[in-house]
């Protein structure tokens, strides 16, 4: 099975929201979110719960987990076995926080505007 290709979304300003969710996590949290952000990247669309999670709308959350610690990274498909990575945040609740279901969303959108389905 092919594996698929990791992308971090990129804003217009050049920043990835993604990528630095990862770098500001503890050393622990963003090993494992890396770990599992590779299982996701064998898998792809096979990865299911507790790793993955449709949330809403062809968003998905990637989980990480560390001790009480509760770490998400969004992200959505894209035709010919890519991920886009949006953006992520330490959960605090038990809802997934509507605020960056509609960042991950306005990505994406901006995201298929940009780019389309083109490669880079």
């Amino acid at each position: 099975m092919q594996e698929f290709e990791i992308i971090f979304y990129e804003k217009e300003d050049g920043t990835e929201p993604a990528k630095d969710f990862l770098l500001s996590l503890d050393v622990k949290m963003r090993a494992k979110m890396l770990r599992t952000i590779e299982l996701l990247q064998k898998n792809g669309y096979q990865l299911r719960e507790p790793e993955s999670k449709h949330i809403d709308d062809g968003i998905m959350e990637l989980r990480a987990k560390v001790g009480s610690d509760i770490s998400r990274v969004l992200y959505f498909f894209v035709i010919g076995q890519k991920i886009v990575l949006t953006n992520g945040f330490v959960k605090k609740t038990q809802k997934t926080p509507k605020s960056e279901i509609q960042k991950a969303k306005q990505y994406r959108a901006d995201y298929l505007k940009r780019k389309g389905n083109k490669d880079d």
